[in-house]
């Protein structure tokens, strides 16, 4: 097979014949989308994200600093502040491209509270060595 997904112990994986959380080609080329924290504040939200998208990658062998870019979405651009605060606590050396975006709604809306951020992200395993 081409690609390999991974649920990591601790993270929900998703319901069968929806989606994937992460897919990984045998060459390294990692996608992860639709990842979504929770938390009452921004920097919350932000900071379980990209927990949960470094659990996923870790499972697949690799690290933070192998992600090369990401989509950041948002349902308050004010709020900028508060996603990179979180990002600066995930990443070392050269950060990924980025692009931030701000939307109507993310994630699902019968979670409580409602998700305020949503991550894809894409890069090669062993990228940043």
């Amino acid at each position: 097979m081409p690609y390999q997904t991974f649920t990591p112990p601790d993270v929900a994986p998703p319901p069968p014949q929806t989606w994937s959380n992460i897919k990984v080609h045998s060459n390294g080329n990692f996608h992860v989308a639709g990842i979504v924290g929770g938390g009452d504040s921004m920097y919350e939200q932000a900071k379980n994200t990209f927990s949960s998208i470094r659990k996923l990658i870790e499972t697949a062998g690799g690290k933070m600093d192998d992600i090369m870019t990401l989509q950041i979405f948002v349902t308050n651009l004010d709020e900028n502040t508060e996603v990179w605060r979180a990002r600066r606590e995930f990443f070392t050396g050269d950060f990924p491209c980025s692009t931030l975006i701000q939307v109507q709604r993310v994630g699902s809306p019968k979670v409580y509270p409602p998700p305020r951020i949503e991550i894809n992200c894409s890069g090669y395993i062993g990228g940043s060595q």
